[in-house]
């Protein structure tokens, strides 16, 4: 990701959609904005193009997009400004941290786009994918809320499907290649791309199952030392 020129300058343009203390949100989301009937959370939004058109989209839902690179964040703040959203906010965190973020069932509908995809048994620990993961989603995930998960990587993919039965989530669509019939749903910049490229892009949903006992959630350590893929595009 280039450094973006006049970055302190234009983030102040856009402060009135970044969160800076999303803790301090917790529980409190839709006083932002009241007319939502759900709350929904992107992990790695990158430059916000799948963020902005799917908050255009569905204006009466709260849209809240996680990234870690203000570089790429501020790409997607004036994407959102320039449309005149208001149902959409950003927040500067840690993944890690979405249960501070968050209050149990605040959350219904999370979506993970092209995440890094921790090559190796060593960081298998990293991916927003891993089972820790999803029994952290889980603490702010509503009942039967659900995780729409995209990726063009297919190990990780694969890995992934194994993921979610272990962590409570039912899975469906489930398909390894979303576009082959055409184009399905709005697309990231890196999807786009990677799209004209040929590559297939792998899709699933996860729906929260009920538990019982629920699965101990054991905290992540973070900050991740290196941004996420979907931070890329």
């Amino acid at each position: 990701m280039r450094k973006k020129p006049n970055l302190a300058l234009r983030m102040e343009r856009c402060a009135a959609l970044l969160i800076r203390d999303p803790a301090s949100k917790r529980g409190r989301w839709r006083e932002l904005y009241p007319a939502a009937r759900e709350v929904r959370l992107e992990i790695g939004c990158g430059k916000g193009r799948f963020s902005a058109e799917t908050a255009e989209q569905n204006p009466d839902v709260l849209y809240i997009a996680l990234e870690r690179v203000p570089d790429a964040m501020i790409v997607a703040m004036e994407r959102c400004q320039a449309k005149g959203l208001t149902n959409i906010f950003f927040i500067d965190g840690d993944a890690a941290l979405l249960r501070d973020y968050f209050a149990p069932g605040e959350v219904s509908l999370l979506y993970i786009n092209f995440c890094d995809p921790w090559p190796g048994v060593k960081h298998a620990r990293r991916r927003l994918t891993h089972e820790q993961f999803l029994v952290l989603y889980r603490g702010i995930l509503a009942p039967g809320g659900q995780i729409h998960f995209k990726s063009d990587n297919h190990d990780l993919f694969e890995w992934s499907l194994f993921q979610f039965p272990k962590a409570g989530y039912a899975l469906s669509e489930v398909t390894r290649d979303l576009h082959g019939g055409g184009i399905c749903g709005v697309m990231t910049d890196y999807e786009e791309k990677f799209h004209r490229m040929g590559t297939p892009i792998n899709r699933c949903v996860g729906t929260k199952e009920p538990m019982d006992p629920e699965p101990e959630f054991k905290p992540i350590a973070g900050p991740l030392s290196r941004p996420q893929e979907g931070s890329a595009p």
